[in-house]
């Protein structure tokens, strides 16, 4: 029995997790630098070692409300594939709790209702103790059209900071 190593971390006191393979580092939230023109929510990008990261706030995106920023607001780097290559996207999170280990056979399908996000943002519900982890889609939480445009604009970020 295969186990996965998912990152959990909490979004309007619900428990999420994300596949360890997907997130390159967890950075404490300073600030972002708002672009026009994004997608609400999408406050802005991070200036990360010189690379211009793109940060979606994933209570705005899930629920509509702005993430209220607290000392364990975190920025979690994801990579995403996009076509041939790929770009970093920073998760803005509540807190970040730990990574635990998920048995493929504790995990099970998406609810085919009463899930207060969508259900394509969803890939399966790990019970993790007593308590079900929702285990997120990286790739359908962006589609990629949005991710495009984002890599379009960092692009142009990256060449005006030059």
């Amino acid at each position: 029995m295969q186990e996965i190593q998912y990152l959990t971390f909490l979004i309007s006191e619900e428990a999420f997790g994300l596949g360890i393979l997907n997130i390159k580092e967890i950075i404490e939230f300073e600030s972002v630098t708002h672009v026009p023109m994004m997608p609400s929510y999408i406050p802005g990008v991070i200036n990360l070692r010189g690379n211009v990261v793109p940060v979606i706030d994933l209570n705005h995106r899930f629920y509509k409300q702005k993430t209220e920023f607290g000392r364990k607001t975190c920025i979690i780097i994801t990579e995403v594939a996009l076509e041939k290559e790929s770009i970093d996207v920073g998760l803005l999170v509540d807190a970040v709790n730990e990574v635990v280990d998920i048995p493929e056979n504790m995990i099970e399908n998406a609810p085919s209702f009463g899930a207060k996000i969508r259900l394509d943002f969803i890939q399966g519900l790990g019970k993790v103790e007593d308590k079900f982890v929702i285990l997120l889609n990286i790739e359908k939480i962006l589609n990629l059209d949005e991710l495009s445009m984002l890599q379009e604009k960092s692009a142009l970020l990256e060449q005006n900071s030059d």
